[in-house]
C-alpha cells in the first residue's frame, strides 16, 4: 500500500458498477462545489450474487485504492458493498489504514428517513438479491424504527433491463408490474417501497405507473446526498481533507468505451474515463 496523503483530496464514490452513478449525481447536484473520483469495478460487476468474502475483498481493494489517490473520505454507492463489506471496513480495516480516513454506506440515510415517509409503518424494499439476503434494511430499519415492518423482494430482471437499455421498452412494463404486485401480496398494507439498488431509479417511469395507488417510491440518492452534506457540516475537520473544485475523474476496471457509454444512459451527459486495475 502506497503512503496515504494528507493534504484535502476529493470524495471518493465507489459501486461495483453503472449504478453509483445516480448516487454521484444527487450529491453532485446538491454539492457541485466539491470534487468526486467516482470508480467502477465493472469488470468484476455484478456484486449480487457473489459471497461476502468476495464482496469485502474487492470493495477493501477499491477503498484502498480510492485513499492512495487522495480521498480521505469514501461513499460506498452500491447496495450490495454496503451490506456486506462496510461494517467490517468501518471495524477493521480503517483502525489500521488510518483512523482518520471516513467510508461510508448508501444503507443508513434511507433506514433513518423512511420513517418520516410511512403512515401505515408497513415498508417494501426492493433490491438484488444480495442484498435482500442480507437483511441490511430489516435491520438498519429495525434500529431506527422497531415498529416498522419490513417486506424485501428480491428483482433480478431490473438491472439488466436497465443495464441492457431496455428501460424504457413495453418488455420492462411486465418484470416491473410482476415484481411490484408480488410485493403488494406479500404485504398489502405496505404504504412506502424502497428502492434498494441504483439502478432501479431509471426505472421509475415504470415503477410510478405500476405500484399501488397511495403507495410511495423511496429512491435513495437525495437521502444519501442530504445524509453527506448533514455529516460534513456535523465533522467540519473532514469536510476541510474535502477539496472543493467541482471536477469529477471518472475510473473503471472495464474497458473506457464500454464504460462511456454505460454513464451515457445513466447520467445523460458524456464522460471522460480513465482505466485503471485493482
Amino acid at each position: 500500500m502506497k503512503p496515504l496523503s494528507q493534504e484535502p483530496g476529493p470524495i471518493g464514490v465507489f459501486d461495483s458498477g453503472y449504478g453509483g452513478l445516480t448516487i454521484l449525481n444527487a450529491i453532485r447536484q446538491l454539492m457541485p462545489q466539491y470534487d468526486f473520483i467516482y470508480l467502477g469495478d465493472n469488470a468484476r460487476a455484478p456484486y449480487g450474487t457473489r459471497s461476502f468474502d468476495v464482496v469485502y475483498e474487492f470493495t477493501r481493494q477499491a477503498v484502498i485504492r480510492l485513499f492512495e489517490m487522495g480521498c480521505h473520505l469514501v461513499i460506498l454507492g452500491c447496495n450490495t458493498a454496503s451490506a456486506k463489506a462496510l461494517r467490517t471496513i468501518q471495524q477493521t480495516d480503517l483502525p489500521v489504514i488510518d483512523p482518520q480516513r471516513r467510508v461510508l454506506g448508501i444503507i443508513r440515510p434511507t433506514a433513518e428517513v423512511i420513517g418520516q415517509l410511512t403512515n401505515s409503518r408497513h415498508v417494501g424494499v426492493l433490491a438484488t438479491e444480495g442484498t435482500i439476503r442480507s437483511r441490511s434494511y430489516n435491520l438498519e430499519i429495525a434500529k431506527q424504527h422497531p415498529d416498522i415492518m419490513v417486506t424485501g423482494l428480491a428483482c433480478p430482471m431490473w438491472v439488466p433491463l436497465v443495464e441492457n437499455k431496455e428501460a424504457d421498452s413495453p418488455g420492462a412494463d411486465y418484470f416491473v408490474k410482476k415484481r411490484l404486485d408480488q410485493l403488494m401480496m406479500l404485504d398489502p398494507q405496505i404504504d412506502a417501497v424502497i428502492l434498494g439498488c441504483t439502478h432501479y431509479p431509471l426505472l421509475m417511469e415504470k415503477i410510478v405507473r405500476h405500484i399501488h395507488p397511495g403507495v410511495r417510491i423511496v429512491p435513495q440518492g437525495e437521502y444519501v446526498a442530504e445524509s453527506l452534506r448533514d455529516y460534513l457540516e456535523r465533522h467540519p475537520e473532514m469536510e476541510r481533507k474535502c477539496h472543493q473544485g467541482g471536477r469529477v475523474h471518472y475510473l473503471t476496471t472495464e474497458s473506457t468505451e464500454r464504460f462511456e457509454e454505460g454513464a451515457w444512459v445513466f447520467l445523460r451527459e458524456k464522460v471522460q474515463v480513465e482505466h485503471i486495475d485493482l
